[in-house]
């Protein structure tokens, strides 16, 4: 699996197609982040954010391949579910990376207190906090992402509408992992208390096991 999921990542780096949605990821932190803004609200934001950016990367994880190539890669590790469960991996490392990488800047610059500025936020309980949140929308975001292309939906546009209409729906549906972890963020900014997002992530991460296992298994019968 470990070879697979190079392949998987030296294809998409070798494509340039992740520098979409990263520079969308990068848009989306300049304009709802800026230094001096409280911290939780910003984890939370950088979160929130995660989450399309992670459902696009699936899909240009999961279609970059010809189908001949994937044929090629199929046959060399005895099936398709192995090498599309590759491609899920992949993009929920990059997603891993950028959640990551943007917690760390958020709490560089943010202010570390409460919405009003009066009450301090400890900054270890808080990155936890935000790792813990951006975690639990990249897996949703991957379980989108797997739902609404290959091999549910082979249609370019149904694939690109249905990902936007289900990551929005995942950000703002009660009961959803994802929202519960960010507005655990946005709510504890206005006391300055930390809710660390551990029932959301374990949610999260059951969503996404049972939906990778299933997309992997209709690989065999839908390609």
């Amino acid at each position: 699996m470990t070879a697979l999921i190079r392949y998987q990542a030296a294809l998409l780096l070798r494509s340039q197609r992740w520098l979409a949605p990263v520079l969308l990821y990068a848009v989306f932190l300049a304009v709802g982040v800026q230094s001096g803004q409280p911290v939780l609200d910003s984890l939370g934001y950088a979160a929130a954010a995660l989450l399309p950016v992670t459902a696009w990367l699936v899909q240009l994880c999961a279609t970059q391949e010809s189908p001949a190539a994937r044929t090629v890669a199929a046959a060399a590790v005895a099936g398709q579910p192995k090498v599309h469960l590759a491609s899920l991996l992949t993009a929920v490392g990059c997603a891993g990376l950028l959640g990551t990488a943007a917690t760390a800047i958020v709490l560089l610059i943010s202010d570390p207190a409460d919405a009003d500025h009066t009450v301090r936020v400890p900054l270890l309980p808080a990155g936890l906090a935000g790792l813990l949140a951006a975690a639990c929308c990249a897996l949703l975001g991957a379980a989108v992402g797997a739902l609404c292309t290959r091999p549910v939906l082979h249609r370019r546009g149904w694939s690109i509408a249905t990902t936007a209409l289900a990551a929005l729906l995942s950000l703002v549906t009660t009961g959803s992992p994802a929202k519960y972890a960010v507005t655990g963020l946005v709510t504890g900014s206005l006391t300055g208390a930390v809710h660390i997002p551990v029932v959301p992530l374990v949610c999260a991460a059951a969503v996404a096991a049972a939906v990778g296992t299933v997309v992997c298994r209709l690989t065999s019968l839908r390609g």
